[in-house]
């Protein structure tokens, strides 16, 4: 079952947006009087779709935004708010908002909202709420990434002659239907393309999927020295350089701890100049749960923003979990 969050320092308020959800939604309905309460039920796992307030005391829907940023907590952020300024509106989507509502909320309204951004068909398509996955074995998870993502970050920085930003590895079992959550630090309203490439080795199988935001082709071909024009063409060619150092590198990291090989896939062009969504909607998984790591790469002092995603089916976790069971060994 969905949780829904909502935050508001106005008890009214609260109880006013928690009437106007759909009557037939099948949810479970959180509340926060500010911010920093909203950030602690997000760290718990509470609100995968965010109806966040602006102003609020101790801390703001401005903060807030800029909190889940900072964590890559796994959230879509509606804000519901009276300030209707334009430029109120802009400042929340650059932060990562996926829409805006003026308050008072009516049902019509929101429902329509939720809609459009597929959270009704999300909540359809997850008829079992997850198992989550065991805090001892998440950390193994994050630990063996850490070394795969470090060994994958080196490799690009020595070919790049750039320092690469790393990240902390964001590992969750989840339902293939909640994949574009997981790319929660990539705004929503930009444009993206992706490459996909499956895996397979000793009983563990996936896939890996790297997004690259359109915005960060300029800086890529400024560092490469890439002097002609960065048409659809070239920006293709980029993508699968950049996803095959990472893949290729982090697949490797993995295997090597994992004492397997990984035989990888052809890579496949998920599509060029599209939303996180429509590329999820691209990789058509035949599986219903994975097991998803999540990897999202900066370049010191450019504009380059690149996601990894490691997709595990189902079927992986056991062989996975055997594998990893001697990190757990007193």
């Amino acid at each position: 079952m969905i949780s829904v969050l909502i935050c508001d320092d106005s008890l009214v308020a609260r109880k006013q947006v928690a009437k106007c959800l759909p009557q037939d939604w099948e949810v479970n309905v959180h509340f926060a009087k500010h911010g920093e309460e909203a950030i602690e039920a997000l760290c718990e796992g509470k609100g995968q779709v965010l109806l966040l307030d602006l102003n609020m005391p101790v801390m703001d829907g401005y903060e807030t935004l800029k909190a889940i940023q900072a964590q890559q907590l796994l959230t879509k952020t509606i804000v519901v708010s009276g300030d209707i300024q334009p430029e109120a509106k802009a400042r929340v989507l650059a932060l990562g908002a996926v829409d805006f509502i003026q308050k008072p909320v009516n049902s019509e309204e929101l429902t329509a909202v939720l809609r459009k951004h597929n959270v009704l068909a999300l909540a359809e398509d997850m008829p079992h709420e997850p198992e989550g996955l065991d805090e001892n074995l998440r950390d193994c998870y994050q630990e063996v990434t850490n070394v795969a993502m470090g060994q994958a970050g080196d490799h690009l920085a020595r070919i790049m002659n750039v320092f690469v930003k790393l990240p902390i590895p964001n590992v969750n079992l989840i339902e293939v239907s909640e994949l574009h959550m997981m790319l929660s630090d990539i705004e929503q309203h930009e444009q993206t393309s992706g490459v996909c490439q499956g895996f397979l080795g000793d009983g563990i199988s996936g896939e890996a999927l790297c997004v690259l935001s359109d915005s960060s082709f300029g800086d890529v071909a400024k560092i490469m020295n890439i002097h002609e024009n960065v048409d659809d063409e070239m920006q293709l060619e980029i993508l699968m350089d950049v996803a095959s150092i990472l893949i290729g590198t982090c697949l490797s990291g993995l295997a090597k701890q994992l004492d397997m090989q990984f035989r990888q896939g052809h890579p496949m062009v998920l599509g060029q100049h599209q939303s996180v969504e429509e590329l999820i909607k691209a990789n058509k998984s035949h599986w219903r749960k994975t097991l998803a790591i999540e990897l999202s790469y900066g370049l010191e002092g450019y504009n380059v923003q690149c996601d990894l995603l490691l997709l595990f089916t189902e079927d992986s976790l056991d062989m996975l979990n055997s594998k990893l069971a001697h990190l757990l060994e007193d």
